[in-house]
């Protein structure tokens, strides 16, 4: 699974999404990490309210099933989330390598419902009712 981290000096989640000069992006599997691309984005990021700023880190991303952020606006999120990424926003600058240990530690284990829906971005779904009980009346 694929994982963006909005950073400014590409060590540490410490940027808001839509400002953010860097979006990171790892390979995770419960084996380990690989460090896949880093997208940079140049002027014009500070502007509130430029949704166009939008447009390339969300195509630069949209194979990513999650992106950590320090912060996100409302219409950044939902646009996120549309594209069917998961975004988290940490509380405090927090290392990058740091999440990853602790993201891979998760998958090894049984990871939470949020984290099992975006583990199937990309995956056709499929729904097998035979096993669900039947319903009472």
């Amino acid at each position: 699974m694929k994982v963006a981290f909005a950073t400014q000096d590409q060590q540490r989640v410490d940027a808001h999404f839509g400002w953010a000069p860097h979006l990171a992006v790892y390979d995770v599997t419960p084996e380990g990490y690989a460090f896949v691309q880093d997208f940079a984005f140049g002027d014009g990021l500070d502007e509130d309210g430029d949704e166009d700023k939008l447009t390339p880190k969300l195509a630069a991303i949209a194979d990513c099933a999650i992106v950590y952020v320090a912060a996100i606006g409302g219409s950044a999120a939902a646009r996120v989330v549309a594209s069917r990424i998961h975004p988290v926003k940490v509380t405090q600058p927090e290392p990058i390598l740091d999440i990853l240990d602790k993201l891979q530690n998760v998958l090894r284990g049984t990871p939470p419902p949020w984290l099992r829906k975006a583990l199937m971005k990309g995956q056709e779904r499929s729904f097998d009712f035979e096993d669900d009980a039947e319903v009472k009346r």
